[in-house]
């Protein structure tokens, strides 16, 4: 097991980006739940918590997700936490406590110090059955934030994915799943995580041109192994973090989730958060370099012309003749690919002024915009 001992005394600025994209998306997910059915309780269950508290007094996730869910009168009625970690679970019980007593919210967090994949009883309830008359009354998000990856059991994920409402973040750690694909030793655990493509990702890895590449290609394969699994499809979507000292990539947070709204949400998640330009193409996805300018004096360069352009090619073809809300435009296209709500926003009104697409409201409103993502916008390609 990794050292960790010294992890937690200051906070990285990837760490932080971490913790603020999982906080931030919790909330959004459960009103998406909330809007299909109301459940009993919304889950929010954290497998490698930490401490909740750096040494130098910074925030991580678990007391940063309370923060969210202690503001929302729902969420802070019916929110469950599950806080988990091996080594620090008894010292975030105590930092939880300080912030949110016992009583705070309506169902009190649990607080445990098991190890993850390896107790029986945690893929047992990870597992169970939540579902009441058709719909899942604990929708919950399962966050894994492992020291290395054969904890991960993919095959015991994809059952708990299985079930509606549930999703899942990963923080993966793509650098030594490269390195350990070529160790006999590291086989059992590697298979754990690839239970189905492991010899095939084993021999195509090698045909990647650059170690990037390969880490592209172990992510993307991982995402893919989970629709494997369970034979039906699964919406995944990766968050490149780059090395400090190298500025290649090191690990990725991947969320996975069975529906249409949580990809959409988490994209525009992602989206805020991204500071490097890259193309959206490929295995290429949303990235975060902590070498590039801080992300509170950051310039959109994420949006450079090149995505756009892209985009914009790709709606013309799609679409071609067709008149169709920007709102179904956006739902349909966007389940096929890496754009978030703002690159259609974008490419939409750039069609517009090309005169390459006209536009009505049947709103009866003045628009101080000509694209709206929204049902009343209607699209209509020449």
């Amino acid at each position: 097991m990794s050292d960790n001992s010294n992890f937690f005394n200051v906070q990285t600025l990837s760490s932080k980006i971490k913790a603020t994209i999982v906080s931030e998306y919790f909330p959004q997910y459960c009103k998406i739940i909330a809007r299909k059915h109301m459940p009993e309780r919304f889950g929010y269950f954290d497998m490698f918590a930490g401490p909740g508290i750096y040494e130098d007094g910074q925030l991580s996730t678990p007391i940063l997700v309370a923060q969210k869910c202690v503001s929302d009168n729902i969420l802070k009625d019916k929110v469950w936490m599950i806080f988990n970690d091996m080594t620090f679970g008894m010292k975030l019980k105590e930092n939880f406590l300080s912030y949110f007593p016992n009583g705070t919210f309506g169902i009190n967090p649990f607080f445990a110090n098991r190890i993850f994949g390896e107790t029986p009883k945690i893929d047992t309830f990870l597992t169970r059955n939540t579902i009441k008359n058709f719909y899942n009354e604990c929708p919950t998000l399962l966050f894994i934030d492992p020291w290395g990856y054969k904890h991960i059991n993919t095959k015991v994920l994809s059952q708990f994915l299985n079930y509606w409402g549930n999703e899942i973040f990963i923080f993966i750690n793509t650098k030594r799943l490269n390195a350990d694909f070529e160790k006999e030793v590291s086989q059992a655990n590697l298979m754990n995580v690839f239970p189905i493509t492991y010899e095939t990702i084993k021999k195509e890895k090698k045909l990647q041109g650059s170690v990037e590449e390969r880490h592209k290609f172990i992510v993307d394969n991982l995402g893919k192994e989970f629709k494997a699994v369970l034979n039906s499809n699964v919406y995944y979507t990766a968050f490149e973090f780059r090395e400090e000292s190298q500025g290649t990539p090191s690990h990725y947070l991947l969320h996975l989730t069975k529906g249409a709204k949580g990809y959409e949400l988490i994209k525009q998640v992602y989206d805020r958060y991204a500071n490097t330009h890259r193309t959206l193409t490929g295995y290429v996805t949303y990235t975060f370099d902590p070498k590039k300018t801080p992300i509170s004096d950051f310039v959109d360069e994420f949006f450079k012309q090149e995505n756009i352009e892209t985009l914009k090619k790709q709606l013309m073809e799609t679409f071609a003749k067709r008149s169709i809300s920007a709102y179904l435009l956006f739902k349909e296209h966007q389940k096929n690919c890496l754009y978030a709500e703002r690159h259609y926003r974008l490419a939409l009104r750039q069609l517009v002024d090309e005169k390459k697409i006209s536009v009505s409201y049947v709103d009866d409103k003045k628009h101080k915009v000509s694209v709206l993502i929204i049902p009343e916008c209607i699209i209509t390609f020449k």
